[in-house]
């Protein structure tokens, strides 16, 4: 049995460089990472989960997660809420699709219906979970731009803004918080 050897070289019919078999050419793509989540929302109020674990452990986001192999954007958003907060959701619609180049993700945020508060409990990774009126959301101790972005444009999206995805803000790549705090090349 030959035990596979990669070079970082540029496949005949491509321009980048990849990761490629020295024995059989096998190409080993490197791909963008999904993450899918959602803005769950209960009786006008907003469901966060704080972080137990790292990245920003500490600090207050919404459910979010990778999405599995063989998982849709949409079953994965609720599998991570209910991972995260034993939350079960109804998905109403995609809200954003947000680009974070420098950690090759692609998130796809969601806006959830929250269908059984009275079950919630915080999940391994969560220290605790809180449904916030949107005025009483920390944005000081958010974890994260996108969750910055997320909660902002799914309040615009609640004010009536019409119900196309979001994107990132025009000049933000997601490395930098509000604060000005520049994020190292961390993942969810």
């Amino acid at each position: 049995m030959i035990t596979p050897s990669f070079s970082l070289r540029i496949p005949e019919g491509d321009e980048r460089a990849r990761r490629v078999c020295d024995h059989c050419g096998f190409v080993d793509y490197q791909n963008p990472k999904i993450v899918v989540g959602s803005v769950v929302r209960h009786d006008g109020r907003i469901l966060l989960c704080r972080r137990a674990i790292e990245p920003r452990a500490g600090f207050w986001t919404i459910p979010a997660g990778y999405l599995e192999l063989n998982e849709t954007p949409e079953a994965g958003a609720m599998r991570e809420a209910a991972e995260e907060a034993t939350a079960k959701i109804a998905i109403s619609r995609l809200l954003a699709i947000y680009s974070v180049p420098r950690i090759s993700q692609v998130q796809l945020i969601f806006r959830a219906v929250l269908e059984e508060p009275e079950a919630l409990r915080a999940g391994p990774e969560t220290l605790e979970w809180r449904l916030v009126r949107p005025d009483e959301i920390p944005f000081d101790d958010l974890a994260f731009p996108s969750v910055h972005w997320a909660l902002r444009h799914d309040m615009a999206a609640e004010a009536g803004a019409p119900p196309v995805p979001f994107g990132n803000p025009e000049g933000e790549a997601g490395d930098v918080l509000p604060n000005g705090e520049r994020l190292a090349d961390e993942a969810l």
